[in-house]
């Protein structure tokens, strides 16, 4: 028999759902040392994962697991994680947010209240160029939405090569430089690993031109201070935050009063748990099985 314990904000709800799903040879346990499966959310355990010695899979709730990949944590079990739904959500966010910067609804809807009637110019997104940090499904998906609104969709990732025909180039991140100066719309989708640490920097972002910058990826993938630089000098008109290297955002940090920066608490995409719950039922059919499992992390790229 194997026995699941559930670590997560929403152990309820997935408690309820493993309950109807009936699963074969699965009983759930509160028992740490009994755990063999752990369905989690990896920021909740990885500073516990000693305490679960019987532990051979973790599914974690989210797509980021950089928590359980920092060194000196075990990596004597399988890891996988979620991914196929997070492109929609991104997508939304980052359409949404550009579409409000650059036709200005926001401002109209301030400008209301004061019955103020003062319209602004504005161009069409069209024939604009997006550059995305990470060609993987949400890279993808974003990519597969851009086109819709007829921008240029330029990839950037380890190899310079993808398999999706949704990308007008991919350029390898040796030319980072070169795709960056390129970039209406710069996204990073990028993970945390140490090969993306402060990988947007005051370097790099200075090949940027009134670039509108959105990190949906992971936090360590901008450098805060190289980004304030960026904007000073008009590399980065505006970014728009989600992410960030120390979750919730220090009340004193000077991005939270920047004009040229928008802040939200890491809800670009939510991991809903129906939706995380359909990829633990059909991996677990897979662990009992002894197959594969879909999603499964290498430790040593970090994704």
């Amino acid at each position: 028999m194997n026995k699941v314990l559930i670590v997560s904000r929403q152990h309820a709800t997935y408690r309820q759902l493993l309950d109807q799903a009936q699963l074969p040879a699965l009983e759930i346990t509160e028992e740490p040392e009994q755990a063999t499966i752990i369905l989690a959310d990896p920021p909740r355990i990885a500073a516990h994962l000693d305490a679960y010695p019987a532990l051979q899979w973790l599914q974690s709730t989210y797509a980021g697991i950089d928590a359980l990949t920092k060194q000196g944590l075990r990596r004597d079990y399988t890891l996988t994680n979620i991914r196929g739904h997070f492109g929609q959500l991104i997508a939304e966010y980052v359409m949404g947010y550009t579409l409000d910067h650059i036709r200005h609804l926001s401002l109209y809807r301030q400008q209301q209240l004061s019955a103020q009637w003062q319209p602004h110019p504005y161009s069409s997104l069209a024939n604009r160029t997006i550059v995305i940090l990470g060609t993987g499904s949400i890279g993808a998906h974003l990519a597969r939405v851009a086109k819709t609104f007829a921008l240029n969709v330029i990839g950037i990732n380890r190899s310079g090569h993808t398999a999706e025909s949704c990308f007008d180039q991919v350029y390898p991140l040796t030319q980072l430089a070169e795709g960056l100066a390129r970039a209406d719309i710069l996204v990073s989708t990028l993970p945390a690993t140490t090969n993306t640490d402060d990988i947007l920097n005051a370097s790099t972002l200075s090949h940027c031109h009134n670039t509108l910058l959105f990190n949906v990826g992971r936090g360590n993938a901008v450098s805060e201070e190289g980004l304030l630089s960026a904007i000073e000098q008009g590399c980065v008109v505006h970014a728009f935050l989600d992410v960030f290297k120390h979750e919730p955002l220090d009340n004193k940090h000077p991005f939270w009063r920047h004009p040229n920066v928008t802040i939200t608490p890491h809800i670009a995409a939510e991991s809903f748990p129906e939706q995380v719950f359909e990829i633990f039922e059909a991996n677990y059919q897979r662990y009992i099985r002894q197959q594969a499992l879909m999603y499964q992390i290498d430790f040593d790229r970090g994704y």
